[in-house]
């Protein structure tokens, strides 16, 4: 594209300028790129009060995590796990990009997840049924609403501009994203933290999926024959997207340009995904970019693990792509890190980002043995340096709802 700050497709043009994440695979955005070239795994076996009781025992937990190293205790009451994942991220992200907010009011933040505090409301469950209890801690409600960790980086962060979160189960980080672009491009604000946060991985998150019957007891192998599940994850990752003009004026580093964006409704099935709806919001997703298929090199898939998603998104993409669809590359990284649901999306983003600034390309890890309905470029097992110039990143979620973001490099 030509340097102009106005987007081809209308509105101004959207880059991305910052990055953070903590999750089962690193404490930072390099540490996720390393593990993520090294293909290595981060699911393990999982370690938290009554784990014994549950029939799934692994996940991408975060290892070694010590909330008293990053916050004090006053915080510490305030914040649930997710929130303190999202701030982490945040600060990272903030820090990287050399960001300031001297316009507070042109700031904000979008931040997705599907549970909120889901710790803090498993832990008041049990202490108010299980041990009896009659009172629970007067912040329980600021800990555990969704709202809570967008709120929380606003005041971390001195943001006083449009803040809020987005909650449409895997979908939610990714309609963040899309909608914090749709800020920036419309002109209703200069810079926007966005991603997404999720701490599912408690007791009450793990048997609530374990009664869905679609979690893999021994590890997530998507696209791989014999696949038999999905594997939850934990974490976060943040994200400084940024007017081109107002990245321009600082000197900013530009990681890549956000240039297309699509949502759709299935409007079908609760949990079973619909190939349509997936097909349109690809479709979408290109049109918005103004690119062609051919265009992509490199798509992000949402790849959970189970056989429906698993060939419904195949057989999506290749509607979608045609002919194409046999030269582009496909991989899911919730192989290493796992389903971190409502943050899934952003943490994925760091493999797409990765792919545009340094031609590598994460692996599906895992994979055993080929399916015929899944017969596409699934980057098995290693890493790949191949160079693209855009990349696609799918999130289709329970309820039928599709968001897809495009990508393209900053050369």
């Amino acid at each position: 594209m030509p340097r102009s700050p106005q987007h081809p497709r209308g509105g101004r043009r959207v880059v991305v300028t910052g990055q953070g994440t903590i999750n089962a695979l690193g404490r930072s955005a390099p540490e996720t790129r390393a593990a993520m070239r090294e293909g290595r795994l981060g699911i393990g076996p999982l370690a938290f009060q009554d784990v014994d009781r549950l029939s799934i025992q692994i996940g991408g937990q975060i290892r070694g995590y010590d909330p008293e190293a990053h916050f004090s205790r006053q915080e510490l009451t305030l914040f649930d796990p997710f929130t303190q994942f999202a701030l982490l991220a945040a600060r990272e992200a903030v820090a990287a990009s050399g960001v300031t907010f001297a316009d507070p009011g042109r700031a904000g933040v979008v931040l997705g997840t599907s549970g909120g505090g889901l710790q803090t409301q498993d832990e008041n469950y049990r202490l108010v049924y299980q041990e009896a209890k009659n009172r629970v801690h007067p912040l329980v409600v600021p800990r555990l609403m969704n709202n809570a960790a967008a709120s929380q980086i606003s005041m971390d962060m001195k943001i006083e501009g449009p803040t809020y979160t987005v909650a449409t189960a895997c979908a939610s980080s990714n309609h963040a994203m899309g909608q914090a672009f749709q800020l920036i491009r419309s002109g209703m604000a200069d810079v926007v933290l966005t991603g997404g946060a999720e701490a599912m991985l408690c007791f009450g998150g793990i048997k609530a999926w374990e009664g869905l019957r679609v979690m893999s007891r021994d590890g997530c192998r998507p696209f791989s024959l014999n696949r038999n599940g999905m594997v939850q994850g934990e974490g976060a990752a943040v994200f400084v997207f940024e007017a081109l003009e107002h990245a321009l004026a600082r000197g900013a580093n530009i990681i890549a340009e956000v240039t297309g964006f699509a949502m759709t409704s299935d409007a079908s099935d609760i949990v079973t995904p619909n190939r349509e709806g997936a097909v349109r919001a690809m479709r979408g997703a290109l049109a918005d970019a103004g690119l062609a298929g051919e265009a992509v090199g490199y798509i992000n898939a949402h790849g959970t693990g189970t056989t429906v998603n698993d060939k419904t998104e195949c057989a999506a993409v290749r509607e979608v792509f045609g002919a194409h669809a046999d030269r582009l590359m496909i991989s899911s990284t919730k192989s290493m890190h796992g389903h971190l649901i409502g943050g899934t999306g952003a943490v994925e983003l760091i493999a797409c980002l990765m792919a545009l600034e340094e031609g590598v390309i994460a692996p599906t890890i895992g994979y055993e043995l080929p399916d015929p309905d899944c017969d596409l470029d699934v980057v098995p097992n290693v890493a790949r340096e191949a160079r693209v110039d855009a990349v696609m990143t799918n999130a289709f979620a329970f309820g039928g709802l599709n968001a897809v973001l495009v990508l393209q490099a900053w050369r």
